[in-house]
């Protein structure tokens, strides 16, 4: 994104483009128009991923799932031609979203599928390769088709048999050349199996902020059983917003039909901006997902507020258990009590404290050790047994300043520095009656604020946030600094010498040639400059 535009930037510096150039590139020119272009595409692609938020893409591909049997060679090509199919109508960017986490679940929880990388790479390059059929698909189509004055409908009539022919060559490639490994793709998948009491289980909406407890620590944990149990229950037990999916499947299919017949009962193929027609499907599907939304605002919050404690346990419990992992005084860890414990779940009233280096807990109270930076003595005090109330959690405890060697007393009257506890667990209630002094809160600051705002959102509006987090912004900077930059070529010469190296080619090679060369640099610059290659096609013919 920074790249193209510090490109421009550069460019106008050492004025090698000006005016014309950054409204040509902006505005449009040549029968393209990037800001339309941008607008249609961003439009369309929230009517596609918020189809995807609603569940819509993994619960067909569980439905595959399901009819590959385990069967490896028929799971592969079923799934490649159900990617191909979604993708030639809603676009590549929805299949990468989602298909790409079920894939990666999948052969998560699969025990002989050693490396996902054959079937994720075979479905980036065949959802690629579907979105060559509609101009909606994919905003280079566009462009082309805008460029040329191509109807939508013989676009897609012109380019619906090579990209097909396309996807059946490149199957026996990625099966039996590419990926004939049976350690990518066995003959036989071997999955786990999810409990009855997992498949009766309603299916949390993975956009609701942790939802899945335990998938952000999964990767993190030596035992990875925890791990593919919850990948297992992502795949195997989906969830599907059936209203959402069934309503954004209307929205998008009335979108695609009426742009079609708008743009092949037209004259010339693009009096009106396609986003007249993309904006408003797009507004009344922000509509739909802000008022469902809002409907189960309770159910939702209930759910968030209950998986954020869980997910604040975990948390909690794992960097206590590294905290005791990590201890210097082996020798009090040693002399534990024939009953120690390890989580939380071990003690009365669900006890969970937080120790530093000095501190060493026994089975009759607590037993604070705390160190000093001017001596290596150390003052203790033992809590008793009632402290450790069976309803209420103890706080966690911490200790500052410097220690005299009295016993029975934090500090000494003689002592430099008296030592201040200060508690950072417990509730208001249990700090009071403690009497200890409680750390002050953090500040609130525009950071904070925008955080809490945003967690309401997520919260509050599940889907419409993450719709707007999943949405290509950074292609708008980075498309019309793209533009600018080849319309440069284009009013600086560049254009008419590639124009005239590559007639000379058509010349000699005819058709074949032409095809078949343009292919080939498309494919091998693509690679370096995004597809955006294909914005010279029209000022070279």
């Amino acid at each position: 994104m920074t790249a193209p535009l510090i490109a421009d930037l550069f460019l106008l510096a050492i004025l090698a483009i000006g005016r014309q150039e950054v409204h040509d590139g902006t505005v449009g020119a040549d029968g393209i128009s990037p800001i339309d272009i941008l607008v249609f595409f961003l439009t369309l692609a929230y009517i596609a991923i918020s189809i995807d938020a609603s569940g819509l893409i993994r619960y067909l591909a569980f439905k595959v799932l399901q009819m590959g049997n385990g069967v490896g060679h028929r799971l592969f090509f079923y799934l490649y031609a159900f990617f191909f199919a979604l993708g030639s109508f809603i676009g590549n960017d929805p299949i990468i979203l989602s298909g790409t986490a079920f894939l990666a679940y999948m052969t998560r929880v699969s025990s002989n599928i050693v490396h996902p990388r054959a079937w994720i790479h075979s479905q980036f390059a065949i959802a690629n390769i579907a979105s060559a059929i509609l101009v909606s698909s994919n905003p280079t189509n566009l462009v082309l088709a805008g460029a040329f004055n191509i109807k939508f409908l013989v676009y897609t009539v012109n380019m619906i048999v090579p990209v097909v022919v396309t996807a059946i060559v490149l199957f026996p490639f990625l099966l039996y050349i590419i990926f004939a490994d049976v350690s990518l793709i066995p003959v036989s998948i071997e999955m786990h199996e999810l409990s009855e009491e997992a498949k009766a289980k309603k299916p949390v909406n993975p956009n609701i902020p942790h939802a899945r407890v335990g998938a952000e620590e999964e990767a993190e944990e030596v035992n990875e059983e925890n791990g593919k149990l919850l990948s297992l229950e992502e795949i195997m037990n989906p969830f599907l917003d059936k209203g959402g999916a069934a309503f954004g499947a209307i929205i998008m299919a009335a979108t695609l039909i009426t742009i079609l017949a708008l743009n092949a009962s037209s004259s010339s193929g693009h009096e009106r901006p396609v986003f007249w027609v993309t904006l408003p499907a797009a507004f009344v599907m922000f509509c739909w997902d802000l008022a469902t939304g809002w409907v189960h605002r309770h159910e939702t919050r209930e759910i968030a507020a209950e998986r954020r404690q869980q997910h604040e346990a975990i948390l909690a419990e794992r960097q206590s258990r590294a905290s005791a992992q990590n201890s210097p005084d082996q020798n009090a860890q040693d002399n534990l009590p024939s009953q120690p414990f390890t989580t939380h779940d071990s003690l009365p009233g669900s006890l969970n404290t937080h120790t530093g280096p000095g501190a060493v807990i026994s089975s009759n109270g607590v037993k604070i050790s705390i160190d000093t930076k001017t001596s290596h003595d150390f003052s203790e005090t033992t809590l008793p047994a009632s402290a450790l109330d069976e309803k209420e959690p103890f706080p966690e405890i911490q200790f500052s300043g410097s220690t005299s060697k009295s016993h029975g007393d934090f500090a000494s009257p003689t002592s430099p520095k008296q030592v201040q506890p200060h508690v950072t667990g417990g509730t208001d209630s249990e700090r009071r009656a403690g009497g200890f002094q409680a750390e002050p809160s953090q500040p609130t600051n525009l950071v904070s604020l925008c955080g809490d705002v945003y967690r309401w959102l997520q919260e509050t509006f599940p889907t419409v946030t993450v719709v707007f987090s999943h949405l290509p912004f950074p292609l708008v900077p980075f498309a019309l600094a793209m533009f600018v930059l080849v319309q440069a070529l284009v009013t600086k010469g560049w254009v008419p010498v590639f124009a005239y190296g590559w007639d000379h080619w058509v010349e000699k090679t005819g058709t074949i040639g032409a095809i078949g060369g343009m292919g080939f640099l498309s494919v091998i610059l693509c690679n370096v400059s995004l597809q955006r290659y294909t914005y010279l096609s029209p000022q070279i013919y």
